[in-house]
């Protein structure tokens, strides 16, 4: 941690404990709203609380539907279930990110109370015409952006064209405080309801009595907050060098047999290079890497398509062969801000080696 983070600290840590304070969180979250451009902003205490902070806020529980991609990880599809809610996978086009709108249409049904797409590596692929449809169903879209801070569609940030946005402020992050979230939106009563269910509806929410539900203790800390308004100066620069270590290792690696460079929609963060793997057995390729050092989300973390996935068996009455097929083949490299060019060099130099051999 720099000085300058530690000095941002210092405040905070020193009027603590201070059960009631939240000078720390309004200041972030005031400034989230003007960085982003909406009217709210919302501090929570994860990713997965402000998806399930969003779901509660927008009404959804039990009984009710949510479609989601099946190319999703499995922190989506915990808030929704935790919610009372019953996630409905949809699958994605063929050979590419976000939610195939014939399927996600067969799919709806009288208990589809919203849309829930996932950012994955920053990408929002697809986003306008899942808003179309959306409206044309009366439902509600809650992005999970949890992964796309930064990235844009149509000159709006992503996380910011539904009804609400999550984010997470988790380390790796572009925007991180090493653990936290927050939600995006223009619509007060939204806002309201969210502020409420994260600490307990101790305070009023718009038709919603004080202490009149049972909620959680999703807050963000108080230090956290304080460190993420700090970050949150850097952002830009921060984006601008996640950037450049993507474009860093898709260039080193152009010429590496077996791997097909998936190039990210403009406006994308630069989350995570992706490639498509043409080799034999690409996911064992995948968690050879890993075990090599090079973090990746299918080697590393076992991401896979939702109906594929063990705790996913039980939610989803069909498979979704789109997503299987291009999840089973995918190499996305997991990106830091503590990457220097060297560790950028080393991680390319890796893959091409690794690349080589199983070729």
């Amino acid at each position: 941690m720099t000085a300058a983070a530690l000095r941002a600290l210092a405040p905070v840590l020193a009027g603590m404990p201070d059960p009631s304070g939240t000078a720390a969180s309004d200041a972030v979250e005031h400034a989230l709203a003007r960085r982003f451009g909406t009217r709210h902003a919302v501090t929570v205490s994860s990713g997965t609380a402000a998806l399930q902070t969003a779901l509660a806020a927008a009404g959804i529980g039990d009984g009710d539907e949510v479609l989601v991609p099946a190319a999703t990880v499995p922190m989506t599809v915990a808030a929704v279930v935790a919610i009372g809610a019953r996630p409905v996978f949809v699958d994605t086009p063929p050979g590419r990110f976000g939610m195939d709108p014939g399927d996600l249409r067969a799919k709806a049904g009288p208990r589809t109370r919203a849309i829930l797409p996932v950012h994955l590596f920053g990408r929002t692929d697809g986003l306008d015409a899942l808003l179309e449809l959306a409206e044309q169903l009366g439902v509600l879209v809650i992005e999970d952006a949890c992964q796309a801070q930064g990235s844009r569609t149509r000159g709006r940030h992503a996380g910011t064209a539904g009804a609400i946005g999550c984010f997470s402020l988790k380390d790796g992050k572009i925007l991180s405080c090493g653990e936290g979230g927050y939600l995006l939106t223009d619509d007060p009563d939204l806002a309201a309801r969210a502020a409420a269910y994260r600490a307990h509806y101790l305070a009023p929410a718009p038709g919603i009595a004080p202490r009149s539900r049972l909620g959680h203790n999703f807050r963000l800390a108080q230090p956290l907050a304080a460190l993420a308004h700090h970050n949150l100066v850097g952002f830009a620069a921060a984006l601008d060098r996640r950037r450049q270590h993507h474009d860093r290792l898709l260039a080193r690696l152009a010429a590496t047999p077996g791997l097909a460079a998936i190039p990210p929609p403009p406006g994308t963060n630069g989350y995570s290079p992706l490639w498509r793997v043409t080799l034999r057995n690409p996911r064992g390729f995948a968690e050879r890497l890993s075990r090599q050092g090079v973090h990746n989300s299918v080697g590393t973390f076992g991401l896979a398509a939702a109906p594929e996935q063990p705790w996913g068996t039980g939610l989803a009455p069909h498979r979704c062969p789109n997503a299987a097929a291009l999840l089973d083949r995918l190499l996305a490299v997991v990106l830091s801000a503590t990457h220097s060019d060297d560790d950028l060099d080393i991680i390319a130099n890796t893959i091409d080696r690794e690349a080589r051999a199983w070729h």
